[in-house]
């Protein structure tokens, strides 16, 4: 940008320093949904102090940031990944390899500097980090949770709508997730093929085995992946039953998915998780259970 003369100059340099901090992350290997997030982040950070990185005071951060608390009431998490998602944002920009702090100071008479310190930002000092509140299904709620999933299938099939085939697939979702213990991404991404044999469970027959491929990820990796051997013996029947008698009915030419959609290739997570609330409503649950809680169980 040095020379030219812009017609909008502080809008221009913040989308030009937006797209570099991207460009950035994407070279680090960063997932895109991580990249987007952040760029989100800021954009929220922008609209709330209404004025540009140049002008950014670690005082601002404070009050968006206690806002986010008090106002929202955001988890503990979420207000860690906001903050550094900023933090990020000023470190990429006051780095003397990109020129930003001289194009600023050239063009606004001051620069970007550092708002996120180490005083001003919560410290993640545990590897579980979760809302205390979060537990595991006891095995009485277990056993409501899925005999409501099969009462549903039941209930809307006796109606003669086509809904139940929908509620068929997220009730075997979620017995996956339990028999497996996955995670909500890593359950709906899988496809048929990542079910097979286990040579030291004959017993188990084409559904042995589990080939989770979109494990959760370390920082500019791929997804991890692992293989999970069946344990319970009720498993391979839902499966079988899932895979031969009523996947087929959703139109699956070509579509390896092991959860297809009524609308396209795979399963969403907000399905999941719609599906999930409103079966523990149902059954009268406290929110301290989720999704994750089959894999906790």
């Amino acid at each position: 940008m040095d020379g030219v003369a812009l017609l909008q100059p502080e809008e221009q340099v913040f989308t030009a320093m937006l797209t570099g901090f991207a460009n950035q992350q994407l070279a680090r290997n960063l997932a895109r949904t991580t990249v987007e997030g952040r760029e989100n982040t800021v954009k929220a950070f922008i609209a709330y102090v209404n004025t540009y990185p140049w002008n950014w005071t670690p005082a601002m951060v404070d009050e968006w940031l206690g806002d986010l608390r008090s106002l929202r009431d955001l988890k503990r998490s979420t207000i860690r990944s906001y903050s550094e998602a900023v933090r990020s944002f000023c470190h990429f920009v006051t780095d003397p390899l990109y020129e930003w702090t001289a194009t600023c100071e050239e063009r606004f008479g001051t620069h970007p500097v550092q708002v996120v310190r180490e005083w001003n930002t919560a410290v993640h000092v545990q590897d579980n980090g979760s809302d205390p509140k979060k537990r595991a299904f006891t095995k009485a709620e277990l056993h409501a949770f899925f005999a409501h999933c099969d009462d549903e299938v039941a209930r809307i099939r006796s109606l003669g709508r086509k809904g139940w085939l929908p509620a068929f697939r997220d009730a075997t979702v979620f017995k996956t997730a339990y028999a497996y213990g996955t995670r909500r991404n890593e359950t709906r991404m899988l496809d048929a093929a990542d079910f097979g044999r286990n040579p030291h469970g004959v017993e188990f027959g084409e559904f042995g085995r589990c080939q989770v491929r979109f494990g959760k990820a370390k920082k500019g990796s791929p997804p991890k992946r692992r293989g999970v051997l069946t344990v319970f013996d009720w498993t391979p029947d839902v499966l079988d039953e899932w895979f031969t008698e009523v996947r087929p009915q959703f139109g699956i030419d070509g579509n390896p998915a092991a959860w297809p959609s009524e609308r396209g290739l795979r399963i969403g997570c907000q399905r999941i998780n719609s599906r999930f609330k409103a079966y523990r409503e149902a059954l009268g649950l406290d929110d301290g259970l989720d999704f994750h809680s089959l894999r906790r169980s």
